[in-house]
């Protein structure tokens, strides 16, 4: 009896797990494989999700004729300034959190990780876009770009507080002993250890920055020239003739989506180690 209740325990739980991938893995696979179907074929096929033929012309057109080349580059020049300069200030403050002593401290964290539990969504754009437009950012992706970096990460300073109470504090007494200050033992010492941290923020950044929609949209409308990936392909919807073009709308969300999951898989073991010290408090 009791391995006959062990048996079927193991097989619900593969049962279940099969059914969470098929439900993530499917529609990214429908999406990968019908970029390659013609527009006709897209409409008809309904649930077939295998093509006749594969086209490849969906992505030369999506990438050539709907502007998919300007779109990706603008995207990775965004997200590249996004993620070098979140890494950058939420290491720096979790380090600070972790390490300093400053009046206020316990104050201002506890205000900081009490916004983890408000959201202001769409809100927060019209004083984002005041404060953009005071800096002559207003009707470009520099503006999207500061408002991004400057903008408290507080979710990846949770995990940065986290993991740096992983990190003995011997090493800053020892490197104090010799005479480093206190930001000379955070750039020399400390920032080589956070590897796994900076791949984590990274990636979660990223993710972010690379599907980001609403803030660039906004800060791009009068400027069709710097539109990113995500606004294009949202655009493509309602652009003449090229809203019932589901073949290019489609190749372009693969354009999207293959970057995100190469850089995932690139950095997954750091991802993973990031996370798990980072839940880790001392």
């Amino acid at each position: 009896m009791k391995k006959t209740l062990r048996v079927c325990s193991i097989a619900l739980k593969y049962l279940l797990l099969l059914m969470v991938l098929a439900a993530v893995v499917f529609p990214l696979l429908y999406i990968f494989l019908a970029a390659f179907k013609s527009n006709s074929e897209i409409l008809v096929s309904g649930a077939n999700i295998w093509p006749e033929k594969f086209l490849l012309d969906n992505f030369r057109d999506a990438w050539q004729v709907a502007n998919f080349s300007s779109y990706t580059f603008n995207t990775i020049y965004m997200t590249f300034f996004i993620v070098a300069g979140s890494v950058l200030t939420c290491t720096v403050m979790s380090y600070v959190f972790a390490r300093g002593n400053f009046a206020g401290k316990k104050l201002i964290y506890g205000v900081m990780m009490s916004s983890l539990f408000i959201s202001l969504g769409t809100a927060a754009i019209f004083p984002q876009l005041q404060i953009a437009k005071g800096l002559g950012l207003s009707h470009s992706l520099w503006g999207v770009i500061l408002i991004r970096i400057l903008g408290l990460n507080v979710p990846n300073i949770f995990i940065g507080i986290g993991y740096l109470y992983s990190i003995s504090k011997e090493i800053d007494d020892a490197a104090k002993i010799d005479g480093c200050g206190f930001f000379r033992i955070y750039w020399n010492i400390i920032l080589p250890l956070l590897k796994p941290l900076i791949a984590t923020i990274g990636l979660l950044t990223f993710r972010m920055a690379w599907n980001d929609y609403m803030l660039p949209m906004v800060f791009t409308l009068s400027r069709p020239d710097q539109v990113p990936l995500i606004v294009g392909i949202v655009n493509l919807r309602s652009t003449g003739a090229a809203a019932s073009s589901y073949n290019l709308m489609i190749a372009g969300a693969t354009i999207a989506m293959v970057p995100m999951l190469a850089v995932y898989f690139l950095l997954n073991k750091w991802f993973i180690a990031g996370l798990t010290n980072g839940a880790v408090k001392g």
